[in-house]
């Protein structure tokens, strides 16, 4: 008999873009992130401002040469919402910490399913032969 694994949880995912649109995302903390503001409608939801995730999008690139206090004055002058470059650090430091969370738990899924599934033809195997072998004996 196979035992349930239990749930996956994949990490809550930040910063979805579909078909070049960005789409509104869970609250799930007191703190807004950059690039969203409270949903009118709903105060669970965060509505994505297009502009500054469009120039987030730009500032990571930015960071290969530039220093994050300097990325960081730039987003805060070109989106006129202020971030700071501890903000942004941790920001994107978050953002590949769930990135590679997910990814793990993606690849521990796959390994999950297929050792399910092996199982499961190694049980019918053994119990098709126990069968054969009491149709045999009676």
């Amino acid at each position: 008999m196979i035992k349930p694994l239990g749930e996956w949880k994949l990490p809550q995912p930040i910063d979805i873009q579909v078909e070049n649109e960005w789409v509104e995302i869970p609250k799930v903390a007191r703190t807004i992130p950059f690039g969203y503001e409270i949903h009118p409608d709903d105060d669970g939801l965060l509505k994505p401002i297009p502009d500054q995730l469009n120039k987030l999008a730009q500032a990571k690139k930015h960071l290969k040469q530039y220093s994050y206090r300097e990325v960081a004055n730039w987003l805060s002058a070109n989106t006129g919402r202020r971030i700071s470059h501890v903000g942004l650090m941790k920001r994107l430091k978050h953002e590949r910490k769930r990135k590679q969370q997910a990814a793990n738990l993606r690849r521990w899924a796959e390994y999950a399913k297929k050792a399910i599934a092996k199982a499961e033809t190694l049980e019918k195997k053994r119990l098709d032969s126990q069968a054969e072998t009491e149709t045999t004996t009676c």
